[in-house]
């Protein structure tokens, strides 16, 4: 059993950030992405290679990975079925393969999440994006949200967790929030969304927003509806380190 943690009380002074106490980073931060943006990496080194409907084959999932063989993409990123398929076809090559926990609602118990992040780091995932506690971040229950992030940083071992926050479906200061407390339940990424969710997908002004709060310590990946090149350097412009495409 995966002992989850004990509930905090969500007076952290990050919860006390506002846009407007932020904003003064913004400069140096965005200095920083626009000299990554036009350095010497490519925008494929970016690239989370995504394949999630529910209704992808096998036979899909190994063009997947071999188009990121191929291009040398950041990840592949898979529903947790195909974890295994993905880090036998991957394996020797420099591509992550990352899977989605609580996925797509974000609403299964902490406890689920934490089991089903440690199955799929046992199976060969190097990355999980788990999807945060959406109607907990809605309803104020911060705690909660910190708890449920912590637990599957815990359970994810040596893998990389990225935290979907839906950003489109939250207000300016529920981003804030959201994003301040994955960096103290210790996450390595925030995302701006599953491509799922009726609100919409990433922004460049949400993940500017997201840049601003994390500054350098914590990766920020903007995903759904960035489907063309125009809009991933706009993204990565704005603070983006990774990119999720389909």
């Amino acid at each position: 059993m995966i002992p989850l943690p004990l509930s905090r009380a969500a007076t952290a002074p990050a919860l006390d950030r506002t846009a407007q106490d932020i904003a003064w980073r913004g400069p140096n931060v965005m200095k920083a992405a626009w000299t990554e943006a036009q350095g010497a990496r490519r925008v494929a080194d970016f690239v989370d290679h995504t394949l999630l409907k529910p209704e992808a084959t096998a036979a899909e999932i190994e063009k997947l990975c071999a188009e990121a063989r191929a291009h040398r993409f950041a990840a592949v990123c898979v529903n947790p079925v195909w974890v295994e398929r993905c880090a036998g076809l991957l394996k020797g090559s420099e591509v992550a393969v990352c899977t989605v926990i609580g996925f797509p609602l974000g609403a299964s118990t902490s406890r689920v999440k934490a089991l089903e992040a440690a199955d799929a780091v046992s199976r060969g995932a190097t990355e999980v994006d788990m999807v945060a506690a959406i109607g907990r971040i809605k309803g104020g229950e911060w705690a909660a949200v910190e708890d449920d992030i912590r637990a599957v940083v815990e359970a994810s071992s040596r893998a990389l967790v990225k935290v979907i926050i839906e950003s489109a479906a939250l207000s300016q200061d529920e981003i804030i929030k959201t994003c301040a407390l994955a960096q103290e339940a210790g996450a390595d990424f925030v995302k701006t969304s599953t491509g799922f969710h009726a609100a919409g997908g990433a922004s460049v002004r949400a993940v500017r927003l997201m840049r601003l709060v994390v500054g350098d310590e914590l990766g920020v990946k903007a995903s759904g509806g960035v489907r063309d090149c125009k809009t991933a350097l706009a993204m990565i412009a704005a603070g983006a380190s990774r990119i999720g495409t389909s």
